[in-house]
């Protein structure tokens, strides 16, 4: 029963990977390959279909919860930012702002995808939208083309490892429920968990070392050759006055604070801080959407920081048997601040209607909401099958051979999610990857937010390495005339090297991924 069960794991393991260069939707792919060789499997009597009766308590506990609600929180917030032109005044305060220096715009353009990967965390947005707007004003002041695109694609792929981010929740979710179940397999009943909030904390150093090391390259470069990303002259440059960049910068900023600053300080869960920037970010779209009295979004915003300001100091519990005099008063207080916060999001939500974007980002939201669910579900019915033929067995003893022990056992995994990345969405690989390899790297002694940041930033290079990097074919669509798919591969190859310098960065000194969490989640 062994040796079929191990069979028909390895063809099912060669049918996932030969369907998925075929185009299929991935979901459609993990339910038909499970369903085929979960009934291959009991009529070789290799597989238990009393097993599939725990498919319905696992699909219960995924959609119940907590920490996957901030997914569409987190979705609608960035599509939300999306159409309310961050990105362009950004970019356009950003672009005055250094261009007079040599490879300026290129360094605008980093800095506003670090910004928007930390507000949005939407990587094919934040390429198009950049793409559009950025390289036509890089290609007329003479910038390499290569050069060009190449800061863009590595800007935007910012938004896989830079948090607050989707598919670092959803990467999380994954990694404690590996984290979990390698514990128990070690006969550790008293298990440890790691939450989406140190995986947060954890890839802040690395994304932000990222960034910088493009920041460098690119002005390192620019002062080499200067005809790669020449200044602007300063009689042509712009002066940007500080009401320009603080009406550019603040609101992202302010955005970021609330979210992630709520998360790191422990003043709220992913899910609470990502409905705080799902109302932040509606009430910045009312402001810019539709021109009109600014004082009811104002007064919303006031409102809504009011209460997060008062929940991180007073206990606003009524259920509890004794309530203080000023927990009281506090309630009362937060009761008014809902009203307040209420009246402006009525009317920052109706502007937003009437300009045509409530429509738009609600139907993104749902879409993408349904594909990484309908594909949670799918791995779910594909790992409980995988498991059930013995993958488990199969997974471990391959892993245990490779000379090296976990460090070789690692490089062998992470080699194989680098090359999944190609054809892969980083939702996908998250989902169908980790939970096979996890437990058994984890069992292994790999540490799980280490884990974690390498895999994140792993796919982010894979993302970007030609000729199948999904960013590359983001950026296709948005070229002006003149610029080739060859100046796209010459000059992002500059920046995959970044990538893997910083991949190796985070190898030798895994305290770049777990110093951070160590100490604001003691």
């Amino acid at each position: 029963m062994t040796s079929i069960g191990s069979i028909l794991d390895l063809l099912m393991m060669v049918a996932l990977c030969t369907l998925i260069m075929t185009g299929i939707p991935v979901v459609f792919i993990l339910t038909g390959c499970s369903i085929i060789f979960a009934g291959l499997g009991i009529l070789f009597g290799a597989f238990d279909p009393f097993m599939l009766g725990a498919l319905a308590q696992r699909l219960f506990g995924t959609m119940t919860s907590e920490v996957l609600i901030a997914i569409p929180l987190f979705i609608f917030m960035g599509m939300m930012l999306e159409r309310s032109r961050i990105a362009p005044e950004l970019l356009e305060a950003m672009g005055r702002l250094f261009g007079t220096v040599r490879g300026g715009l290129a360094v605008s353009v980093s800095v506003v995808g670090a910004l928007l990967a930390a507000s949005t965390g939407i990587v094919g947005a934040t390429v198009v939208t950049m793409g559009l707007i950025a390289l036509p004003a890089m290609m007329k002041r003479g910038y390499e083309p290569g050069f060009a695109t190449g800061s863009i694609c590595a800007a935007g792929t910012l938004g896989q490892i830079i948090p607050p981010s989707t598919v670092m929740v959803i990467l999380g979710e994954v990694l404690a429920a590996a984290y979990q179940q390698a514990q128990l397999a070690q006969g550790l009943f008293s298990v440890e968990t790691i939450s989406v909030g140190q995986l947060f904390a954890g890839s802040m150093i690395p994304g932000l070392m990222l960034a910088g090391l493009y920041i460098l390259y690119q002005l390192t470069l620019s002062w080499l050759r200067p005809e790669v990303g020449p200044a602007m002259p300063r009689g042509e440059a712009e002066h940007v006055t500080g009401w320009q960049l603080a009406h550019a910068l603040v609101p992202p900023i302010a955005l970021i604070v609330a979210v992630l600053g709520s998360i790191l300080a422990g003043i709220a869960t992913p899910t609470e801080a990502a409905s705080v920037g799902a109302v932040g970010a509606t009430l910045l779209a009312g402001l810019r959407v539709e021109r009109g009295k600014p004082w009811p979004i104002y007064i919303g915003a006031i409102c809504a920081i009011s209460l997060v300001a008062l929940g991180s100091i007073f206990d606003m519990r009524l259920g509890r048997q004794e309530v203080s005099d000023a927990d009281l008063a506090a309630t009362w207080v937060a009761l008014v601040l809902a009203l307040g916060l209420a009246y402006g999001m009525l009317e920052a939500l109706r502007r937003a209607f009437r300009g045509g974007v409530l429509g738009s980002v609600s139907h993104a939201t749902m879409s993408v909401t349904a594909m990484i669910f309908a594909t949670l579900i799918g791995a779910t019915l594909f790992s409980l099958v995988f498991r059930g033929l013995g993958g488990d067995d199969l997974i471990r003893g391959f892993l245990e051979m490779i000379p090296g022990g976990k460090y070789g056992a690692l490089l062998v995994v992470m080699l194989i999610v680098f090359v999944l990345g190609f054809p892969l969405d980083f939702v996908e690989i998250a989902i169908i990857v980790i939970p096979i390899v996890g437990p058994v790297l984890l069992q292994m002694g790999v540490d799980p937010i280490w884990l974690g940041v390498l895999i994140a930033v792993n796919l982010q290079t894979s993302f970007l390495t030609p000729p199948l990097g999904p960013t590359l074919f983001y950026i296709q669509g948005v070229l002006p005339p003149g610029v080739t798919s060859q100046d796209v591969y010459r000059g992002i190859l500059p920046f995959v090297g970044l990538q893997l310098v910083g991949l190796g960065l985070v190898v030798a000194f895994p305290a770049l991924a777990t110093w951070l969490p160590s100490v604001l989640f003691k």
